[in-house]
């Protein structure tokens, strides 16, 4: 289940009886069995999450419009709170430490799809806020309409890949600078994806699996996306 599927679910279910918020979840081709350091390459390979909030922290102070961006600190602090979120589940590899994994990962995307909207294409509160709603519950009919096998699971990250393409040909189309950065960011997390959706499929001749490798790209993608917003962001809409 996706972060955004997560969220979704929890806020349109009822729990039928007392949540298990320690049921053990084994979900990826490293873990073997319970213990903390069940997937070690999984768990360490988080701090590539860090290192991008730490890059991106460089950047901004590097430009004096982006170190006033209230908007980009709060989405950079996301990035390391993601971090986090994902060594506690690739530890812990239970329920709660899952929602801290896919929790923040939810609330980067809505966030840096809202982000985009206004800061780089000027669409109105309305628009925006709109637009990322039916982002979310499209996110969340798709999630639920495919089977989990479908992928490994990564269907739910598919409507994510597509915000990013589509927003990067409408950049093009208007020759806003930020177009590149986006679409650069797009490809990362395509290929990013094969890493993910393959990792079960390897374990017989791989048995560390590929998703340590869809951590360390995604930690390139989420600093693209932020150093784009501290080249291009325009300040102003968020403050």
């Amino acid at each position: 289940m996706t972060g955004v599927s997560v969220l979704a679910s929890l806020a349109v279910s009822v729990y039928p009886e007392p949540m298990d918020w320690f049921r053990y979840i084994d979900s990826y081709c490293e873990r073997l069995a319970p213990g903390f350091w069940g997937e070690p390459l999984n768990a360490v390979s988080n701090a590539a999450f860090l290192f991008a909030a730490a890059a991106a922290v460089v950047c901004i102070q590097r430009r004096p419009s982006a170190r006033t961006d209230i908007a980009l600190w709060l989405l950079t602090s996301l990035v390391a709170i993601i971090g986090i979120g994902s060594f506690l589940f690739h530890t812990f590899a239970n329920y709660w430490s899952m929602l801290a994994d896919v929790i923040p990962i939810s609330i980067f995307i809505y966030a840096y799809l809202g982000y985009a909207l206004r800061r780089y294409l000027g669409a109105g509160w309305v628009v925006t806020l709109g637009a990322v709603a039916i982002f979310a519950v499209g996110s969340f009919v798709l999630d639920g309409l495919v089977p989990a096998r479908i992928l490994n699971g990564s269907v739910g990250y598919l409507p994510a890949l597509g915000a990013l393409f589509a927003i990067a040909l409408l950049l093009a189309f208007g020759k806003h600078p930020a177009a590149r950065g986006i679409a650069v960011g797009g490809a990362i997390l395509t290929v990013s994806l094969v890493f993910r959706t393959f990792d079960s499929a390897v374990c017989a001749s791989w048995p560390t699996g590929t998703h340590y490798v869809w951590h360390c790209l995604n930690a390139a993608l989420l600093f693209t996306l932020l150093n784009t917003a501290a080249n291009y962001g325009r300040v102003g809409p968020f403050r």
